[in-house]
């Protein structure tokens, strides 16, 4: 990896780990190496239908439809709110294991994992922060409510304070042009519930 796509390359690698590491914090088993190398993200229903943009809440967890917990997720990121971003991941099931998802016992303080989350991601905060910073910063979805039991958010459609975070990223980033970044943020549906569940991150 050239020097243009070190900074982009090193937020794309704590994105899958953090994703996939969910299971940890209700167990000591380490993810495999092929869970650490994926990082695309299944086939959508691409069909949708017109909504009103979904937003972060002012507090809580809201896990109602795919759209409002991209948001919390990344409100909850730069807010630096490791419980929070932790409540609304999940690791699917995928046929040897049924699906993990965030709760309180597991996201908590006390968990296992706690720490380690907390460092993962820790490393997205600057990343995703828009300049000037604020303290409660605005996250909003704006693309149509999605259908099916996948949603895969662009980052051009995920606004913090009114910037695309694409282009918040690109800031942060050295020598990366827009046509070179790919960002999407898959949300799952998951026993009625919905929440982050992979992160498609491509550069070049």
């Amino acid at each position: 990896m050239d020097q243009r796509t070190r900074r982009v390359g090193a937020i794309a690698g704590a994105a899958v780990a953090a994703l996939v590491g969910l299971a940890g914090c209700s167990d000591d088993t380490e993810p495999s190496e092929a869970q650490k190398q994926s990082a695309s993200a299944s086939p959508v229903d691409d069909k949708s239908e017109p909504a009103d943009a979904a937003s972060s809440p002012a507090s809580g967890v809201d896990r109602s439809s795919a759209e409002k917990a991209v948001a919390g997720w990344v409100a909850a990121l730069i807010k630096g709110e490791t419980e929070q971003a932790c409540l609304l991941m999940a690791e699917p099931a995928d046929g040897s294991k049924p699906a993990q998802v965030g709760t309180e016992k597991t996201c908590g303080e006390g968990a296992p994992e706690r720490k380690r989350m907390e460092a993962t991601l820790g490393q997205f905060r600057e990343s995703f922060t828009p300049d000037p910073p604020a303290d409660d910063p605005k996250v909003e979805v704006t693309q149509p409510l999605g259908t099916g039991d996948k949603v895969r958010v662009p980052a051009a459609k995920i606004n913090v304070d009114g910037k695309a975070l694409d282009k918040i990223v690109l800031s942060h980033s050295t020598g990366v042009t827009q046509d070179q970044l790919d960002i999407k943020v898959e949300s799952s549906r998951i026993e009625d519930s919905w929440y982050v569940t992979n992160l498609d991150f491509n550069v070049g």
